[in-house]
């Protein structure tokens, strides 16, 4: 039974994906490409912690109906729970509280970029913290090149005139380092229901989120607009609760490797929808950045960089 495990999963990593799957993946990315533009019109009207609560409790709400429509049930384990509050913590509410407050003062798009860079944190962590997955030639390449274009994106005469615009760009670098060490605490649910161990991270978020967004923002006392409304549940329903939905169905068909290719699509939703709708504007540092990025992204995952390497070998046998 362990080996045939061991066969579905390699066949998962490996797996070439189909139409179906690939457009489930660029629908994944346009969802979470989206949750920028929401958070930047949410912003206008609701304070950060306020914004990160609405998402996660209305998020929880949905997937709990979900799961008992489909006849699972939540454990009852406290342990369990204990990690749940732990996975909540690091892969919602600080991201999403540090991501809400950057864009308080930097753009979707740009923030989507540097939310971009959060595999790059990802194989750095696995180096350090795992025994499977260790820095290659590919991955060292790709991070180092990674963080050449994170240094463009920012700007060198930003790194000489520290301000506010630099602190929320850095706010969204911390959060990218946040889902990293989320995925590598993730590893321990392995035995679970991947929708059950995001139902519970929502809750145990929306438990931590309640006192603080009550006791720092006072939300009673706001007055936000419909399209603020609109976009708050965009962001949980939308954004949170249906890409998950898709994010384990991709998961479950495709492997966690084709997964990379979601953090490549994302920032160009996002800034679409930025520049389309925000009416927000990237100077040319941030396209190059990204260019940086994705090239390093691609190094990391070396799917192309194999392929590369096969033809050139065929064609060197050809000849």
């Amino acid at each position: 039974m362990k080996a045939q495990k061991r066969v579905r999963m390699s066949e998962a990593v490996n797996h070439v994906m189909g139409f179906h799957e690939w457009v489930l993946i660029v629908l994944l990315s346009i969802l979470w490409g989206g949750s920028f533009f929401f958070v930047g019109v949410a912003v206008k009207d609701f304070p950060p912690f306020t914004i990160v609560l609405c998402r996660v409790a209305l998020a929880s709400v949905i997937l709990l109906v979900v799961i008992y429509v489909k006849g699972n049930t939540m454990p009852s384990s406290l342990a369990l729970w204990g990690g749940f509050i732990v996975m909540g913590a690091l892969n919602n509410l600080i991201p999403f509280s540090l991501i809400v407050w950057g864009q308080t003062h930097i753009g979707s798009g740009l923030a989507s970029i540097l939310n971009g860079t959060t595999p790059i944190f990802s194989v750095i962590l696995a180096h350090f913290l795992t025994k499977e997955e260790r820095l290659t030639t590919n991955r060292m390449s790709g991070v180092l090149v990674g963080w050449v274009g994170v240094t463009v994106l920012i700007g060198i005469d930003s790194l000489r005139n520290f301000g506010i615009e630099m602190l929320g760009q850095f706010a969204v670098l911390g959060a990218a380092f946040s889902y990293a060490c989320a995925a590598i605490y993730g590893r321990r649910f392995k035995g679970l229901s991947p929708l059950v161990v995001a139902t519970g991270m929502l809750c145990g978020s929306t438990i931590m989120m309640t006192p603080m967004a009550l006791f720092i923002d006072q939300p009673w006392h706001l007055s936000p607009s419909g399209y603020t409304m609109i976009a708050l549940f965009g962001l949980a329903a939308i954004s949170t609760s249906l890409a998950y939905i898709i994010y384990f169905r991709i998961l479950a068909t495709a492997g966690p490797t084709n997964l990379l290719l979601v953090t490549l699509l994302i920032p160009l939703s996002a800034i679409l929808l930025g520049i389309m709708v925000l009416g927000e504007r990237l100077e040319w540092n941030a396209f190059v950045g990204m260019g940086l990025i994705f090239i390093g992204l691609i190094a990391i995952d070396g799917r192309l960089l194999k392929r590369f390497k096969r033809k050139e070998t065929a064609w060197y046998y050809e000849i």
